[in-house]
């Protein structure tokens, strides 16, 4: 069920990505710059477990986070978030780290919004049949859209078809399930970066 909450959320989402690929592309955001703000909300997350009184980011924790990791691990999808973009930034060049940055933006969050308004058939990917082909669909659509503004058609459309597939699988590492947001941009750039090296 899509809820208020969810939906801010993939707003939220959206709107950070888009965001730090625009100071990236503009050389006011730097790798340090990222990597400072993950210590920093790793921080913040360890402090916010015992108060919730942390001025504006306590607010975004009431409405937007998940409640079991405003539990176990308060503001997880953001600080895995500017990991994901960390990485894109650190590994690929600087049109595929934003390209992958913006199917991190806009596929995974239009992916979750298209597939909970609209979607009926669920992914055969997804072991737990939560993840709807529809929405695998039109994420795949909505970060290709955003990444061929950077790179071209064909690297934009399948990094980000691979992408969104991968998405929807569970990736178990030490019975961890890895972080979508950090599996995205990962596959997006990799699928890039090996297209334009060997096509």
């Amino acid at each position: 069920m899509l809820t208020r909450k969810e939906v801010g959320r993939q707003v939220i989402h959206a709107l950070v990505g888009i965001l730090l690929a625009g100071l990236y592309y503009y050389d006011i955001l730097s790798a340090l710059a990222v990597f400072l703000g993950v210590i920093i909300g790793i921080l913040i997350s360890f402090i916010s477990k015992r108060t919730e009184n942390l001025p504006i980011f306590s607010w975004f924790l009431k409405n937007y986070e998940r409640q079991e990791d405003r539990k176990n691990f308060p503001g997880k999808g953001l600080i895995y978030y500017f990991v994901g973009v960390l990485l894109a930034i650190e590994l690929f060049d600087k049109d595929i780290a934003i390209a992958s940055i913006l199917i991190l933006a806009l596929g995974d969050s239009v992916s979750h919004l298209y597939g909970a308004r609209f979607g009926k058939i669920k992914n055969i990917l997804n072991g737990d049949g939560k993840k709807l082909l529809e929405g695998t669909l039109a994420g795949t659509m909505a970060g290709a859209l955003a990444a061929v503004l950077f790179v071209p058609i064909p690297e934009a459309v399948i990094g980000s078809f691979a992408a969104m597939m991968f998405e929807v699988v569970k990736i178990d590492f030490n019975d961890k399930t890895l972080n979508d947001n950090i599996i995205v941009p990962l596959v997006a750039g990799t699928v890039m970066y090996l297209m334009r090296l060997y096509l």
